[in-house]
């Protein structure tokens, strides 16, 4: 008997599996509403059949797209490409593609804009960076339009299954602690720009530690940036023209730090020995600058990856995570002060 060359359907799995269509389509669609033991069987007749499944049949009857779209309104290009690296991680091998989407938060249509994106491409579901993921309204508008979404923050902004977190307070609190085991005193601060709960979390956690250890805070100890390189070197150097000058520089992201660097220079302050720097977020210019620099490590990838797996597969164990803890990676930015200044 020749063998068929009729490509096996659906229907075809359904029927020797012994069970429904739907519960094929949940299958390829790695619901968690299914027993283990059922899942297994229809994925081995899946793999004796040779069934592929067809993406755009699939598209049709789930009234979607297999795409993931990335909404972003983030100044840091670093974070939006780890986070971007994350997301592809999860989603290789698989019929998903990923759509990224810059939006303006400042916009008084960005929610109008964001409805017609979604309506347009008709996505799975989506996954949104800050500060944009700080907007309630922005997630509400997901739930009504029946949009899967994840958003990442640095505070519980969501239910577990619709966020991946990051501890930035708890971290900043370390950065101090581990700058006044050092013998630093007179600590600065560059935050984050307004707007932002990072900058927020991040400057709570600095202003915690600081009242901990009885240590004062003057007003010009404490410049706001942008979380881009040139804010940092401004910032910097009017926390290093004030007399007396701090000995030590926290910077709510690595871009920043990296622009203390700069200012520091420009005015013969060598790092380490008479400043240190510590940043946020290990980016590679973290690493390759020179002295490399102490900062807090924020697993942005991981995230990315968890994130999009709770839209494509949330019964998959890496999906589970919503907490993702930073840790703090000591390089050659931080001394003890030299002497008083």
């Amino acid at each position: 008997m020749e063998k068929s060359d009729k490509q096996p359907t659906i229907n075809d799995v359904a029927r020797k599996a012994g069970v429904s269509k739907k519960t094929v389509s949940r299958v390829i669609n790695r619901s968690p509403l299914l027993k283990m033991d059922t899942r297994e069987r229809v994925e081995a007749v899946i793999a004796e059949l040779g069934y592929v499944p067809n993406p755009q049949a699939r598209a049709l009857a789930l009234r979607r797209n297999f795409l993931l779209g990335l909404l972003h309104d983030n100044p840091n290009a670093q974070t939006v490409l780890n986070f971007q690296e994350g997301v592809l991680d999860a989603i290789r091998k698989t019929e998903f593609a990923l759509v990224v989407r810059p939006v303006d938060r400042h916009s008084p249509e960005m929610l109008d804009d964001i409805r017609n994106f979604l309506e347009l491409q008709r996505l799975y579901g989506v996954l949104i960076l800050p500060p944009i993921s700080e907007d309630d309204e922005l997630a509400a508008l997901c739930r009504d339009m029946g949009c899967g979404y994840v958003r990442m923050g640095s505070a519980a902004l969501d239910e577990a299954e619709h966020l991946v977190q990051s501890n930035d307070r708890e971290m900043v609190e370390g950065v101090v602690d581990y700058l006044v085991e050092r013998g630093h005193r007179r600590i600065g601060l560059i935050e984050g720009p307004a707007g932002f709960r990072s900058a927020f979390e991040r400057r709570e956690g600095f202003l915690s530690a600081m009242r901990r250890y009885g240590l004062d805070v003057p007003q010009d100890a404490i410049v706001q940036g942008n979380y881009r390189f040139d804010s940092g070197v401004e910032a910097a150097g009017r926390l290093l023209d004030v007399h007396p000058r701090v000995t030590a520089v926290f910077a709510s992201n690595d871009e920043m730090a990296a622009g203390a660097y700069h200012a520091a220079r420009e005015r013969g302050i060598e790092i380490p020995r008479d400043l240190s720097i510590v940043g946020f977020d290990d980016s590679p210019i973290a690493a390759h600058i020179w002295p490399p620099m102490t900062t807090v490590g924020w697993p942005i990838r991981e995230m990315g990856k968890a994130a999009a797996l709770k839209l494509v597969a949330p019964d998959m164990a890496d999906a589970r995570p919503s907490s993702f803890p930073a840790r703090l990676v000591t390089r050659g930015s931080v001394a003890p002060p030299a002497r008083e200044i």
